[in-house]
């Protein structure tokens, strides 16, 4: 079955590909062997970086399930994951990562994520786009709201 879904979501990158839609980039979403969300690339289709395929497919395994919590789902991708769509499927609770070509791979291709790691492991006062604080104390007393809310939805 992984074979299955691991070339379903190539084909789809593939395809969406040869269509003009999307760069290289296909996922698919599955909870008990069955596919809950697709997602290919639309980056410069919607002019919107985020619209990486694994955002996408996790948008629609969402959408589609009524949750934002994917626990006991599988993401299956053509490509390893970038930091930002790593971060999405950490958020999203997914129990595997299953990627075909890896980052070096997609380097090769003119797809590098290489920098983004580099400026992940500095400090922040060492990145390349300027990080600064503002108003924190304004922003913890939402923070104390939050914490003494009843009626919150934790996540």
């Amino acid at each position: 079955m992984k074979e299955q879904f691991m070339r379903e979501a190539i084909e789809l990158s593939r395809e969406m590909m040869r269509q003009g839609k999307s760069g290289p980039f296909g996922a698919i979403i599955v909870k008990d062997n069955v596919i809950v969300g697709r997602g290919y690339n639309q980056v410069t289709a919607n002019n919107d970086p985020t619209a990486h395929a694994e955002v996408q497919a996790i948008r629609q395994a969402c959408q589609q399930l009524n949750t934002f919590d994917l626990s006991g789902c599988e993401i299956y991708t053509s490509c390893e994951p970038c930091p930002m769509c790593l971060g999405a499927i950490w958020w999203a609770r997914m129990d595997k990562i299953i990627y075909a070509a890896n980052r070096v791979d997609a380097e090769n291709a003119g797809f590098s994520d290489a920098h983004f790691y580099q400026e992940l492991a500095k400090e922040n006062h060492e990145r390349s786009v300027v990080m600064q604080g503002l108003l924190r104390e304004e922003a913890l007393l939402t923070f104390d709201e939050w914490i003494k809310k009843t009626d919150k939805i934790p996540y």
